[in-house]
């Protein structure tokens, strides 16, 4: 029996994102071309992004990953982005925003401005920037996938995370916000909330005893989060089998937030 998979093909579809030269990032980006779609990898580093698109275009055909740099925190960074992924590829029709940062651990008592300040900036208004650059080209084609990483952080307070996870609860609202706005257009927008996902990013957090125990006792699956646990959910966001999901904060969490 041939099994068929028309729903999940994003074949000549254009792929943006950032943040995507390790961790979850590179795992989604990987998972959308493997499903057809050519994908601009973006991070700070040139050299990190080179090295993952050399490695999809190995597995998957040469020109089907671009590299371009950009710091997320800086409009006119997003911009030449965007104009160097038309020049590239042409118009983008699936956006991950995928870059955070997370300068400070402690109370939001002891938080300097300077952090605030960059942790609201990266996590959230370079999303709505980015959104802002790239909605003309899904309006204009009458359909597009935009996916904004939050964090189930967002469902919960914190004593060390509290800045970080108000800004990952304001992207669940700017989804949201965008979902109603462009879905007359054609246009889905959507969060993906991951738990703890062993990433160099979230080391802090998962490379201890105590998370190592809690994980095993606590998450109904029993295990960590792995950046390939991502793939999954963006290829379906992505395509037409989420065609009717829109405003909508996807938990990947083995369980662990299904109370909240």
């Amino acid at each position: 029996m041939v099994v068929d998979t028309s729903l999940f093909d994003l074949t000549g579809r254009v792929a943006l994102l950032t943040g995507a030269s390790k961790g979850m990032g590179q795992a989604m980006a990987e998972g959308l071309a493997e499903h057809g779609a050519r994908v601009v990898i973006s991070s700070r580093k040139q050299d990190a992004c080179e090295a993952v698109a050399a490695e999809i275009n190995k597995r998957f055909g040469a020109g089907r990953a671009v590299a371009i740099a950009c710091n997320a925190g800086y409009k006119e960074q997003l911009q030449n982005l965007v104009d160097r992924t038309h020049d590239a590829l042409g118009a983008i029709e699936i956006l991950v925003g995928n870059a955070g940062v997370n300068p400070f651990y402690g109370p939001m008592s002891k938080i300097p401005d300077d952090a605030f300040d960059k942790i609201l900036n990266t996590n959230v208004k370079a999303n709505h920037w980015l959104c802002q650059m790239v909605a003309p080209d899904m309006i204009a084609k009458g359909r597009g996938s935009i996916m904004i990483t939050s964090s189930t952080g967002a469902f919960s307070a914190s004593e060390t995370l509290g800045t970080y996870n108000i800004s990952k609860l304001a992207d669940i609202a700017l989804i949201r916000n965008l979902a109603l706005e462009l879905g007359p257009k054609g246009v889905r927008v959507n969060a993906i909330c991951p738990g703890l996902i062993r990433t160099d990013f979230a080391r802090a957090l998962w490379d201890n005893p105590e998370a190592a125990k809690r994980t095993r006792e606590q998450v109904p699956l029993r295990r960590f989060g792995e950046a390939s646990d991502l793939k999954g959910l963006a290829v379906f966001l992505a395509s037409d089998a989420a065609a009717y999901i829109t405003g909508q904060a996807m938990t990947v969490c083995g369980g662990a937030h299904m109370w909240s």
